[in-house]
């Protein structure tokens, strides 16, 4: 069996493990992330894996284009420490990491799907990001956390019809069509998820509908969202090369960081 390419979003899982382990824990998402990519590790034996990060620094075009867009976030000076130092330990991991000005997370997952699919692979997805929903394919696997990092739900083109009914190519304009929250997008007035996929399933997308004349005085708005929402598959990644973790280099670093039982853990993988 062709082994996959894992994909994962370090900011989402870096936060979930923020949140998930106290505070009181020295440097507490370094460690609930890393214990996070031991269990993927094991759980899905890829042939490599890639860490996608944002550039909080920088804004991307979607900041630029919408000035809501992902308003009010603040994070604590702690995560923010930790988030400049994980994609040294993913390094040490032997893990790829892609991050540049300009981009989010999301579109280096979409980069590397798109690459993988190319070539012929498989691709699981790590992301508690929803909008990844539209990577969903015969090829590609989600895999969504449901209760901090320890659980996760497999996300396939059936499970997206199931929960949102519209198939993973709709995804970005079913998001721009009810709104995303998260992300400050307020969707088509009076437009609620159930709506929203009622109409994708009669026009097939959210182009045709406006071509119909649906929400005229809302369709640059919605243009806008939507491509806000579609993951940028154009995001520059250099070639993954299969890779095993390198255990040794990992427990060496994050013991330089006073983190002796996580160093403890990954020498015994690295054993193992």
């Amino acid at each position: 069996m062709t082994r996959p390419l894992l994909a994962v979003d370090g900011d989402s899982f870096a936060h979930r493990a923020y949140h998930a382990l106290p505070k009181s824990i020295n440097r507490n998402a370094v460690v609930g992330f890393t214990n996070m990519m031991a269990r993927l590790w094991d759980a899905e034996r890829p042939r490599a894996v890639l860490v996608a990060w944002d550039t909080l620094e920088v804004p991307t075009y979607r900041h630029e284009a919408f000035a809501a867009y992902q308003s009010g976030r603040e994070f604590e000076d702690s995560i923010v420490e930790q988030l400049a130092l994980l994609p040294q330990l993913c390094a040490a991991l032997g893990f790829a990491c892609a991050k540049a000005p300009g981009y989010e997370a999301d579109d280096f997952l979409a980069a590397a799907v798109a690459y993988e699919e190319a070539r012929g692979g498989t691709a699981i997805v790590a992301t508690g990001d929803r909008d990844a929903f539209q990577l969903a394919s015969a090829s590609t696997t989600i895999l969504q956390p449901l209760r901090g990092v320890s659980e996760l739900a497999r996300v396939g083109p059936a499970e997206v019809r199931e929960r949102y009914g519209v198939e993973p190519e709709q995804v970005p304009d079913f998001i721009a069509l009810r709104g995303d929250p998260s992300d400050r997008l307020p969707g088509a007035q009076g437009v609620g998820p159930q709506r929203a996929a009622e109409i994708l399933r009669e026009y097939g997308s959210l182009e045709d509908a406006l071509a119909a004349g649906r929400f005229p005085a809302q369709a640059d708005e919605l243009r806008l969202y939507r491509r806000i929402a579609s993951m940028d598959a154009s995001a520059p990644l250099q070639p993954i090369e299969d890779a095993e973790p390198t255990w040794d280099e990992a427990e060496a670093l994050v013991r330089s960081w006073g983190l002796n039982q996580l160093a403890d853990r990954l020498a015994a993988h690295g054993a193992a």
